[in-house]
């Protein structure tokens, strides 16, 4: 799976689990984040303006 802020490769643990974070915007799509760009954006608001 790739990050959907900065596309880089999110790497999978057994059974092909992440290893970063789904978020859930308003309409309830998950969208897919790397630890990089967690640490970048701390908020789960400042995340989701970086999607649109």
């Amino acid at each position: 799976m790739d990050c959907e802020i900065c596309k880089s490769k999110i790497s999978t643990a057994f059974l092909n689990k992440i290893l970063g974070t789904h978020l859930k915007d308003a309409k309830g799509k998950k969208h897919v984040i790397c630890f990089e760009c967690q640490k970048k954006f701390p908020a789960k608001d400042k995340v989701l303006e970086q999607l649109k």
